[in-house]
Formats: structure tokens, sequence, C-alpha cells
């Protein structure tokens, strides 16, 4: 049974990202400046991910053996269902942690012996240590997008923020839009339920009000100062929108999660109605740095990382 007594951080809305990522965290973290490193990617259709070479090349900077394997359910021809076997494996062959990405985000968590407080918070990991024989899981894709989105939105409105997806990848977002101030997300999932269970979560950690699952997309979006795509629409494999292109104004901003293809349908219809824009890449690269501090005990150079990435 997944277990913590870790606080959550509460970091200053100026405070970088990766200096709040789980290393501080204390549930874990390899500390011993590993000088060999072999991990995995665990999720379904994942061939084009640039994590790998991402951690390869950013240990070769440091002067690490890394090993960066990708695990995909999709090639393999198995389920979800297989997801215990996958970890089991991964000990036995003395992986040093996995990633986790769609569709196991959240299925991973009753595998686990121990969460970090943003996991537990978040109810999704996205990165597991495995070490002395127990499995640590965390989450740094909040911390990845709230970063990313330092970066290069911090300036924008943010008073209502329409999210589509209340999945894995939507419980970080959300909870890093709050963090940074934001009024209100309103939460919009094929699942009704989750999208309610989220915002409730939410509510209980920000405050009654701050989230709620919303039906009318058109009604909601039309009062949004931005919104953010967490679902895989947009993936090569899943292609098209969230939300109509039609119902998209200059005025907003429009931020995606899919960081491959960089440029997804919804960004570029919001290009051409010339709303702000924000791809996927710096998330993918911010929560590459915080698992990469977790895998090997070391401090990575981020904006090496994020050059690293745009070169690919």
């Amino acid at each position: 049974m997944a277990k913590s007594d870790v606080s959550p951080p509460q970091p200053r809305d100026d405070e970088p990202a990766g200096a709040q990522t789980p290393a501080g965290a204390g549930v874990g973290v390899n500390d011993g400046g590993a000088s060999s490193v072999l991990v995995g990617l665990v999720g379904a259709g994942i061939q084009a991910s640039r994590t790998p070479r991402l951690h390869e090349r950013e240990g070769d900077a440091q002067g690490i053996r890394y090993m960066y394997k990708l695990i995909d359910l999709e090639v393999l021809g198995l389920s979800i269902d297989a997801l215990p076997e996958v970890l089991t494996a991964a000990e036995r062959l003395g992986f040093t942690g996995l990633n986790i990405t769609y569709p196991c985000k959240q299925a991973v968590i009753g595998l686990l012996d121990e969460l970090s407080a943003d996991a537990r918070a978040l109810r999704a990991v996205n990165t597991v240590v495995l070490k002395n024989g127990r499995r640590f899981g965390h989450n740094t894709d909040w911390s990845g997008f709230a970063e990313s989105f330092r970066r290069e939105l911090l300036d924008v409105r943010r008073n209502v923020v329409v999210q589509f997806g209340a999945g894995g990848a939507g419980a970080a977002v959300a909870h890093a839009l709050l963090r940074l101030g934001s009024g209100h997300v309103a939460i919009v999932d094929t699942d009704r339920k989750r999208a309610e269970d989220l915002a409730n979560d939410l509510c209980g950690r920000f405050g009654p009000g701050r989230a709620f699952a919303e039906a009318d997309v058109a009604q909601a979006v039309s009062t949004a100062d931005g919104i953010v795509n967490t679902t895989p629409l947009g993936m090569v494999k899943y292609p098209g929108m969230a939300v109509s292109a039609d119902l998209l104004r200059p005025e907003m901003w429009v931020a995606d999660v899919v960081y491959f293809p960089l440029e997804t349908e919804l960004l570029r219809e919001a290009r051409a109605r010339r709303c702000r824009t924000m791809s996927g890449g710096g998330m993918a690269v911010f929560q590459a740095v915080g698992a990469f501090r977790l895998f090997t005990g070391r401090e990575p150079n981020g904006d090496r990382m994020l050059r690293q990435f745009d070169a690919m």
C-alpha cells in the first residue's frame, strides 16, 4: 500500500520549479551521486519519445554511464494489467528507476511502497525510484509544467483557465496552475465523474470554488483567459483537438502538454488566430530535470537539457 507522511512543499511564486522537485522531499531519492544508471520509460505508444536521449545526453555531460530504455506496452503486446510484472522485472534487472507515462500514471500507485507528498496529493506518479528493495513514487510533472509556464507565460491573465483532461497529467497541470495563482480552473473531461473528483481534490487543497467540473465547453471557453490541453489529443497516435478552433480568440493564451509533435493541431490553430501559445516541450524537459535528480542524486543543468531538447 502506498504511504507517505511527508508534507507538501510550499514554494514562493518566484521560486524556480526545479528547486521544488522531489529531491528535497526525502522520499526514495538516490543520493549517492550515481556513476551508472539504468532507467526506463513505461507507457503505450512511446516510440517517438525524446526522453531517453534527453536523460542520456545529460548523463554524458556529467560523466555518468546512463542507459535509458523504452518499455512500450503496445510494442510488447501488453495491457496495463502487465504493470505489476514490469515493475518486478525492472527490480530484478537492477533498474535504478522508471518514468511512467500514459496510461499508467494512476494505475501504478497501488504497486508502490511510498509516495512523495506531491504524488500523494495529485494521485499520479510519473517517476518511480527503486531503492533498497522498495518502490518510491514521485510526481515531477506539475513542477515541470510550472517551470515552463514561468518561463513562457507568467505575465498572462489567468483568472479563469479551462483545462481539458482530468487524468494524471491533468491533475499535475491543474495543481501547477493554482499554485501559480490562477483564480479558477474549469475542468472538462469525457468522464464527468473524473472531472468532478479532480475538482473536489483541488478545492480541498486550494479552497472552495477554485476548481470545478464543466460541461458547457463553449460557455466556459468564451469567458476563459486561457486553455490547456492535458489529453492525448494532438499526439501522432491521437490526432485532433479537444476544443473547436472556432472557440479560440486572439486575446486568449493556449498551452498543450503534448510535445510530439511540438506544434499540435491545437497550437497551430491558436497561432493562426494570434493567440499566445506554449508547447509541451518545456514541461517535458523540466519534468525530466526532476526525474534525473531523483535517479542520480546529482543536480542536472536545466538550461543545457532545454538546449539539448531543442536540438533534437
